[in-house]
């Protein structure tokens, strides 16, 4: 391969856009809040304007640069000792050997500074090839990154000492501090939501969730567990003496660059004790319903739900289904000087300049019900209540409703009709459901097929034809249908990211009376259907028609 030199006269970020409105059209080079200069690039592929081969591809003719193949790179051996990872891996960078020569694969080749400070730790003047974004933060997640940190031997007869102020000791160590934050680090950058550390019969594993599923990642001595769980606790400040009642808390944390909260929840099992910890990322990034994956119907249907002046929208699904996500895109697109918006969450994921967010506080009594008492007195235009859990917030948040505030909230419910039947379950009356609610919105999150290694599937094409007939219901236009396969990019699932599925119901004439009366699920999706409501089943095969995900997946996650 022979890779291009690397120039700092190539242009700045502002004839990057230029080039690829050029070369790829408009938007992609007009990406909201992306500011000329470096890190213009980085700011595209985070908006998810451009798919990340193309980028790349732009990036390299426009720096006239060799555009790397990340399966060649990944063979060859890398050159990170030494080097600081975590310096790389924020900078998009990562050095291997090409016949025995350094080269160095970037992803933004006009970050001049960070390429010029890992050209001289590499001994001086180095080649360029160009990866994408997405290519490098595969390989350091496949084996660049740091080795799974083992903490240091403790002795069992000390790790196993039901003494509070030994466990205080052994949880603040350096060795277990370096453990649980290497563990840390290693679950944001592949992306997991959850880190599972579960004490079994003769060892602690360590499993983290990613893209839904769990994935085994590190197994410790039996006698760690202790230690490695007074830690957890210590963090979330709860009490490490406590080892026979399940606990709960949440603390906020650095994990490299990005700022984390963490939702833990210790439980006694047979063995010892188990402890998952949630990771909610500070995420402040622009969204967009078209950036989640929601078809152009959909984005219209929920584009006239929030012009309403008033009513309910409700957003529903199981947990980790993406509606907190949803939602701050809905208030997203709100946000502007004239309307006051004001939230209470738990936690608050999304900062959102400009909106007023309030987080629950329940051992101080600061419940959803209590703040959302409290907005009404604020004269807000817009309220978005994390979830309704119960009777008293829903009463008000419908209250809040019929006097003229436009109220976003979640509920847990298999799909968007099942809405209506739990609002009535918590006590609510169906004519004020009626007269209240102007949309449901149900989702669920399906895995992304990887790009890489995905294979035509035309048993699945029939399939989908069949299923549409039997529903009644049009089949998908598109029909490239694929499975999964596997391999070192998707770490051999098939999968890799995902996105969303959805149904969108709307509360109009037709469909008000079914609800004003004892509402049944199946007569209010029937006549939804009937007035061009597409399911998240629907959803889903049109979306694996399109090659984004299986219709095995699909099926798994609509049932």
């Amino acid at each position: 391969m022979q890779a291009g030199a690397h120039s700092t006269d190539e242009g700045g970020g502002g004839d990057l856009l230029a080039f690829l409105r050029a070369r790829h059209g408009a938007e992609s080079g007009e990406a909201r809040g992306t500011r000329a200069g470096a890190g213009a690039a980085e700011a595209i592929w985070r908006e998810g304007r451009l798919p990340p081969g193309d980028l790349a591809d732009a990036i390299a003719a426009f720096h006239r640069l060799t555009r790397a193949d990340a399966r060649r790179i990944a063979e060859w051996p890398h050159l990170l000792d030494g080097l600081s990872r975590r310096f790389l891996r924020e900078a998009f960078l990562y050095p291997v050997s090409e016949a025995g020569r350094p080269l160095l694969c970037v992803a933004d080749p006009s970050l001049v500074e960070p390429i010029q400070a890992a050209s001289l730790a590499l001994g001086g003047s180095v080649a360029l090839a160009v990866l994408s974004f997405e290519e490098i933060e595969a390989l350091f997640e496949r084996g660049g990154g740091e080795a799974a940190a083992e903490p240091e031997e403790i002795p069992a007869e000390i790790a196993f000492s039901d003494d509070v102020e030994t466990l205080q000791d052994l949880a603040r160590g350096a060795p277990i501090v370096r453990a649980i934050d290497a563990m840390l680090e290693r679950a944001v950058e592949q992306g997991a939501t959850d880190i599972h550390i579960e004490t079994g019969r003769e060892d602690l594993r360590v499993r983290f969730r990613i893209d839904g599923h769990l994935r085994a990642q590190q197994t410790l001595a039996k006698h760690m567990a202790p230690a490695i769980l007074s830690r957890v606790k210590i963090l979330a400040g709860l009490d490490i003496a406590e080892r026979r009642l399940p606990q709960d808390g949440r603390t906020n944390v650095k994990v490299g660059s990005q700022e984390a909260d963490l939702r833990v929840a210790v439980m006694p099992t047979l063995y010892g004790e188990t402890a998952v910890l949630r990771i909610l990322l500070k995420d402040t990034r622009l969204l967009e319903f078209k950036r989640i994956g929601m078809s152009g119907r959909d984005q219209c249907a929920m584009e006239s739900l929030l012009a309403e002046p008033h009513g309910i929208l409700i957003v529903t699904g199981p947990t980790g289904s993406g509606k907190t996500t949803t939602l701050a895109t809905a208030i997203s697109m709100l946000n502007d000087p004239s309307r006051k918006i004001v939230t209470v969450e738990d936690p608050v994921e999304y900062q959102l300049p400009g909106i007023h967010q309030t987080q629950v506080k329940p051992q101080i009594g600061l419940t959803f019900a209590t703040a959302l008492r409290s907005f009404l007195r604020h004269d807000p235009d817009v309220i978005m209540v994390g979830e309704m859990r119960d009777r008293e917030t829903a009463a008000i948040g419908i209250q809040a409703a019929l006097t003229g505030h436009l109220v976003l909230t979640t509920l847990h419910t298999n799909t968007a009709a099942d809405a209506v039947v739990r609002l009535a379950d918590m006590g609510v009356e169906p004519y004020l459901i009626a007269a209240s609610l102007r949309g449901v919105l149900g989702q669920r999150l399906v895995r992304r097929l990887c790009e890489k290694c995905k294979v035509p599937d035309p048993r699945a094409a029939e399939a989908a034809v069949e299923i549409c007939a039997r529903r009644g219901t049009p089949a998908p236009e598109r029909r490239d249908f694929f499975k999964a396969a596997g391999c070192p990019h998707c770490g051999g699932t098939g999968y890799r990211g995902r996105v969303g599925v959805f149904e969108v119901l709307t509360i109009d004439a037709e469909i008000e009376p079914l609800v004003r009366r004892e509402p049944d699920p199946s007569r209010i999706v029937e006549a939804a259907r009937a007035r061009g409501m597409t399911t998240m089943l629907d959803d889903g095969i049109t979306k694996a028609g399109q090659g984004l995900t299986s219709l095995d997946e699909v099926m798994r996650i609509t049932g």
